[in-house]
């Protein structure tokens, strides 16, 4: 039995497309518009976890009045219109007797919904919104988003809350009523992927990694628990999966391999006893990019032509794209300069055919710095540390700011480059800007690029800057 405010002799009202944030959309695409809307955000100090499917999901009616955050969003974005300009109804017209008039001011804490006949929980934006590390909730969402994963029904029911993430849990299987899951539960586990890329993109993977443990077991449990709907069911399959991904990659970004490797061939397993040619195609691209840093090259070119050949059906150009560079990476660890070469130049043409309303939700990260910081990264293991340079400050300049994880890579990355090319003064001053990044973002991988630039810049240690770099780099807490 799922969450649903509705007896079985209702019937829920069909979404009404919302044309109007459709035309304001215009010629971007879903995840280009989310980007818009998260640089919106920052502007006026909200944090909003906005992404292609989020877009799609307003534009289809399924939201039919955004949350107190995204409102202020959005009416910031278009001055002068309302909510309804926007084509949302009249929140007076959603949220039922609990709502305020329109002319109120969005008050910073509110109470558990209100519905009104024949509305859902569903009928309303319930992203949780607000910086995680924040102290103070926004009742009216976790109240939500609580309910979703509270599933047990009876008083044996204990909250689980992972708090960063903003999801709250069930207990264990063992521990609730046997049912049947739905819809909240998938959206919940949608929403979980979300916060986990989010704060991936804002703080780095190390001090994620364990803590993402939690909803990826709930998740399985989700799974075993079963469901009456196909398409419930394949988006638990999918929502699973995708976690599996999400927490494969914080283990593969903490430098535990091992853990990693696991969690991708569970991710590929799930994908194939759903059937799910999307999500097998990212679970090669990761085991290409996880094999690419182990040492392993020519698994990293099997895993990336297999998901090349999972995503052709797929119809986005973007992601064959990204599935090139993977394949190009693995070249460049073979020291195969020509198959290298091949796979960028079929990269960078794939790229340019543009976005797609077919491009996967999880690539919302893939643009014109990514791209430029994986051409880097291959010419780096081709030892042309002057064209990797090139790439990677090109790479640094173009990311957008939301993903502070990327601008401390590539700038790791130009830092390690101009060291090897023999360039120490600009290493220094490279380096340095890492580590101011670096109290924000927790990422192994960075401090392990950071420390093999510092041994290289050893024998410059009297050059101007390099001493200033290397005695902030030897003040780092050591990786453990």
């Amino acid at each position: 039995m799922t969450s649903s405010a509705l007896t079985s002799s209702q019937s829920p009202r069909p979404p009404r497309p919302n044309l109007a944030f459709r035309r304001l959309r215009g010629q971007r695409s879903p995840g280009e518009f989310a980007a818009a809307v998260r640089r919106a955000a920052r502007e006026i100090g909200e944090l909003v976890s906005c992404d292609a499917r989020y877009i799609g999901r307003v534009e289809a009616g399924e939201i039919r009045c955004p949350n107190y955050a995204y409102e202020r969003v959005f009416l910031h974005m278009f001055p002068g219109r309302t909510l309804t300009d926007l084509g949302f109804s009249p929140r007076s017209s959603v949220r039922g007797r609990g709502a305020r008039g329109t002319d109120e001011a969005p008050p910073p804490h509110t109470t558990s919904p209100t519905y009104a006949a024949g509305e859902t929980e569903e009928t309303h934006e319930t992203y949780d919104t607000q910086d995680p590390y924040d102290k103070h909730e926004n009742h009216e969402e976790s109240d939500v988003q609580r309910r979703a994963f509270m599933t047990g029904g009876t008083a044996t029911v204990a909250a689980a809350s992972l708090g960063p993430f903003g999801v709250t849990f069930g207990a264990p299987a063992s521990d609730r009523r046997v049912h049947r899951v739905g819809t909240s539960e998938a959206g919940a586990l949608e929403e979980a992927v979300r916060r986990i890329r989010l704060l991936d993109d804002r703080h780095g993977a190390d001090g994620l990694y364990r803590r993402a443990a939690a909803p990826l077991r709930t998740a399985y449990e989700l799974l075993d628990a079963g469901t009456t709907r196909q398409t419930t069911a394949d988006r638990l399959y999918a929502g699973a999966g995708e976690l599996a991904i999400s927490v494969g990659w914080l283990a593969h970004d903490s430098g535990r391999f091992e853990d990693a490797r696991s969690h991708y061939a569970e991710a590929l397993a799930t994908a194939r006893m759903s059937g799910d040619p999307a999500l097998e195609a990212h679970a090669f691209c990761n085991t290409a990019f996880l094999a690419r840093d182990a040492g392993r090259p020519r698994e990293a070119v099997r895993a990336a032509q297999a998901a090349q050949r999972a995503a052709r059906p797929l119809g986005s150009p973007r992601l064959l794209s990204l599935l090139s560079l993977r394949e190009a990476g693995g070249w460049a660890g073979l020291a195969d300069r020509p198959g290298c070469e091949q796979a960028l130049a079929r990269a960078q043409t794939l790229f340019e055919r543009g976005p797609s309303e077919t491009d996967p939700e999880w690539m919302t990260f893939y643009g014109e710095a990514e791209l430029e910081g994986l051409e880097a990264q291959c010419w780096s293991t081709l030892g042309d540390w002057t064209r990797a340079a090139r790439h990677a400050r090109r790479a640094a300049h173009l990311q957008d700011p939301h993903f502070t994880r990327n601008i401390a890579l590539y700038t790791a990355e130009l830092a390690d480059d101009l060291a090897r090319g023999g360039r120490p003064d600009e290493a220094a001053l490279a380096g340095l800007r890492v580590l101011d990044l670096l109290g924000e973002v927790q990422s192994s991988r960075i401090q392990t690029m950071l420390a093999g630039t510092a041994r290289v810049l050893l024998p410059h240690r009297r050059a101007s800057g390099v001493s200033a770099f290397l005695e902030r780099h030897a003040s780092l807490p050591r990786i453990a």
